[in-house]
């Protein structure tokens, strides 16, 4: 219980900080909106960005411990249904608050992604300028082109890139945690509910 209300404090603390990014984001379009200069644009949008960085950062790893906070509420659960003798099945409570914090994850994704895109392009043309970019985009000479017979196959121009999630250590042995335990919840109902289809089979039969 402590570490929910922690969770939720620190998540509820963490949205608070929208407001002035939202204020950053209006006088970002009030001042260049409409902008002709390329560069006093791209500084600014670059600026905006670094702002809301942090912010979904923080709003991650909110959510992350709440994500935690609800993984050992659903262990409680399980423990104290199978002492008292019921089925260890999930409590409609805890899947309803599971099904709202997943909610929540999805609309944080959703609004991080347009800002992630920003990221995407200035990372590859930070000048706001076109570049040849390796496994994207390549502005081929008609010297080149002849040497590959004239073929358009993109692939034969712009190379190929390996590119990492970005997920340090920490966070990957988090993901693998958390996809643990979901395995665990799931594995433990089906085998509650094999127990059940079986027993009502037997009493079908005639054999309960």
């Amino acid at each position: 219980a402590g570490l929910g209300r922690d969770a939720v404090a620190h998540l509820q603390a963490q949205w608070e900080d929208l407001t002035p990014l939202i204020e950053a984001h209006a006088g970002y379009q009030r001042e260049h909106g409409d902008d002709a200069d390329v560069d006093a644009h791209n500084l600014a949008q670059r600026a905006l960005h670094a702002n809301f960085t942090p912010f979904f950062a923080a709003i991650h790893a909110s959510l992350k411990q709440l994500d935690k906070a609800i993984r050992q509420l659903e262990k409680r659960a399980l423990v104290l249904a199978k002492a008292a003798g019921k089925r260890g099945s999930a409590d409609r409570r805890t899947k309803v608050l599971k099904d709202a914090v997943q909610a929540l994850h999805d609309e944080v994704k959703s609004a991080e992604s347009w800002f992630q895109h920003v990221q995407w392009l200035q990372d590859r043309f930070p000048q706001a300028k076109y570049e040849d970019v390796i496994g994207l985009c390549k502005l081929a000479s008609p010297t080149e082109l002849m040497e590959q017979d004239y073929s358009l196959n993109p692939g034969r121009y712009v190379g190929v890139v390996i590119e990492e999630d970005g997920k340090t250590e920490e966070d990957f042995i988090e993901d693998l945690c958390a996809a643990r335990a979901d395995l665990a919840t799931l594995s433990e109902a089906a085998h509650d509910l094999e127990a059940v289809i079986f027993a009502n089979l037997k009493e079908i039969v005639g054999e309960a």
